[in-house]
């Protein structure tokens, strides 16, 4: 590390939830390409640990706390990462949460937490960053949304409804921010082999299994999967693509 793609060479990253799974797997393609990464994470070990990966590689990581439903936690992850690595040149909304139930068995309580990580999250950390992409002309921003906010999920309503927001919400700043050079793009995975799936699935093994059948390629995603569509977005291959809907899922939806 670096690789040899070099086409993040000079950037410096942010992204959040990048302790483990699909953030981590981001991270590491990042820095493999030549990114500083910051590996912001409300985990602040497993956060460490990524970092310290990175850089026994070869490659620039500092670990940061970030809490993504606190706007001064995302506000003050901003400014440490830019004092340890330098000016944010991409954002990787990444951060999620879910808990699998029927709709009508799920509780207030539940919907403010899953609102609150999964797009909160999402407009906290934009609004720490944003200012600082404008002031110097030019950004990426990568959120991670899910194809359960283009087609719905059972067992996944109020997860299902951030997901879909989170591409509402992409798509508008993205035409906000086109005159400051800032790239604002969203990564739809379906099912992937994380640590946040197996905890959602643990008691319902049969719809994991019903779950891969269902996919064309017929198995999981894993989070390497998804790591080079965020590579891409973050560099300047996709300086023209502006809120724009990938999907990364064996196949599992597909638009026409």
């Amino acid at each position: 590390m670096p690789s040899g793609i070099t086409r993040l060479k000079g950037k410096v990253a942010i992204v959040s939830g990048a302790a483990q799974g699909i953030g981590r797997a981001i991270a590491m393609r990042l820095a493999e390409e030549g990114a500083k990464v910051a590996i912001a994470d409300i985990q602040e070990n497993l956060a460490a640990q990524t970092a310290t990966e990175i850089k026994s590689a070869g490659g620039h990581a500092a670990a940061v706390r970030l809490d993504v439903t606190d706007l001064d936690s995302a506000l003050a992850a901003m400014e440490r990462a830019e004092r340890e690595l330098g000016p944010l040149d991409i954002l990787v909304n990444n951060a999620g949460w879910d808990k699998l139930e029927p709709f009508v068995q799920s509780t207030p309580e539940t919907w403010d937490r899953v609102i609150a990580i999964n797009f909160r999250g999402v407009l906290n950390c934009c609004k720490a960053v944003i200012p600082k992409m404008q002031a110097r002309g030019g950004g990426k921003i990568v959120s991670i949304a899910s194809d359960a906010g283009r087609v719905g999920s059972s067992g996944e309503a109020v997860y299902s409804g951030c997901k879909a927001a989170i591409i509402a919400f992409s798509k508008t700043i993205a035409r906000e921010l086109a005159r400051n050079n800032i790239n604002v793009n969203i990564v739809c995975p379906g099912p992937a082999e994380t640590a946040l799936l197996r905890g959602v699935m643990e008691e319902q093994p049969k719809v994991l299994e019903a779950m891969k059948r269902g996919i064309p390629m017929r198995r999981l995603g894993k989070p390497e999967d998804l790591a080079g569509a965020v590579a891409f977005f973050a560099s300047a291959d996709a300086d023209y693509a502006t809120g724009q809907v990938v999907s990364i899922s064996g196949g599992l939806t597909m638009a026409g």
